[in-house]
């Protein structure tokens, strides 16, 4: 298999995954149930999100849609070009998997719901995380690697 296409078998891998996800939630839960998993930590609930990650921007009124899915391909298409370039690390084209993944798992929901799917909730006592989903965790575990990636030194950059 081509060096690529691992990195961009790995993003199909995030949107299938993310994308049953959503499926199994938004068929087997109403709106805004929630059902206990941890115990003072974690819960399932069904929620809809017409903004971005963590819900910014949820109640901007209509443009986001629009703006957070021309921006996803934008993006998409970027991190993918670089990938297919081969000049970035093994550990950059991973970070740039999962955003590509997560961010088109996402732009789905938006083109064929008009929202995004969320449905994990984390908490603790009264403080809660906005709902979120599998495309979210895949966009921060990216971005965190990005961010791993930028202090390593450039000997350590090897193309992948």
């Amino acid at each position: 298999m081509h060096k690529v296409a691992r990195w961009f078998a790995l993003s199909a891998l995030v949107i299938v995954l993310d994308q049953w996800s959503k499926t199994y939630f938004n068929s087997a839960y109403q709106y805004g149930e929630i059902r206990e998993v941890i115990p003072g930590l974690l819960n399932f609930v069904l929620a809809y999100n017409p903004g971005a990650a963590f819900s910014f921007l949820a109640d901007a009124g209509g443009w986001q849609k629009f703006f957070f899915t021309g921006l996803a391909f934008a993006v998409s298409g970027w991190l993918g070009w670089q990938m297919v370039r081969g000049a970035q690390s093994g550990l950059m084209n991973l970070a740039s998997a999962l955003i590509i993944g997560g961010a088109l798992g996402n732009v789905i929901d938006r083109l064929i719901h008009g929202h995004v799917i969320d449905f994990i909730q984390v908490y603790y006592q009264a403080y809660y995380w906005p709902a979120f989903n599998i495309a979210d965790s895949a966009i921060c575990a990216g971005a965190a690697l990005m961010v791993l990636d930028s202090f390593r030194q450039p000997a350590s950059r090897k193309p992948a």
